[in-house]
């Protein structure tokens, strides 16, 4: 929930801790904090909080640079074919057009910012294709999705590619 501090210019936002509409994408618990809609379309940001082994397939974003700054814990993310493993204090860029993934490493539960600019369209694919946040966890896995099919067709109309599950 974003909050008007009284004296605030008009615009600014504040999220307090937890706070921030939160769906359960892919597993992930996906925390939106500032909106495309704040920002003028230049940005959307989400807090992402990952249980171990939990991820994305890889995909790639034809219209969105992507980054993850990792707050907590260990992810692997496979970047055109390439590992590479962020641990704490890591910052991973995506120019668009890049195939990637990520998954929790380790026994931790990972947590990181996620950017994308511009922004606006990976907001509306959550908002899709994520379950609210009510205490229950969505499959954990994108291959235990029961409808994978239709995110995929629905990534697909937000610029998304998926070519296939993680192996």
């Amino acid at each position: 929930m974003n909050i008007k501090e009284e004296g605030m210019p008009q615009g600014v936002a504040h999220v307090r801790p937890g706070k921030g509409r939160s769906l359960w994408v892919l597993g992930e618990l996906v925390r939106r904090k500032t909106t495309s809609d704040q920002t003028g379309g230049a940005y959307s940001l989400f807090e992402v909080t990952s249980q171990p082994g939990t991820g994305p397939p890889p995909h790639v974003h034809h219209r969105e640079e992507e980054a993850f700054w990792v707050l907590e814990g260990e992810y692997e993310f496979v970047i055109e074919g390439r590992t590479l493993t962020a641990i704490t204090g890591s910052l991973i860029y995506f120019p668009k057009g890049t195939l990637h993934a990520h998954r929790t490493v380790g026994e931790s539960v990972g947590r990181m910012l996620l950017t994308q600019t511009p922004g606006g369209l990976y907001e509306r694919f959550f908002e899709e294709v994520g379950m609210p946040a009510d205490g229950k966890a969505g499959p954990l896995v994108f291959e235990d999705q029961p409808d994978a099919g239709r995110i995929m067709k629905v990534a697909a109309e937000y610029g998304i590619e998926i070519p296939g599950p993680i192996t």
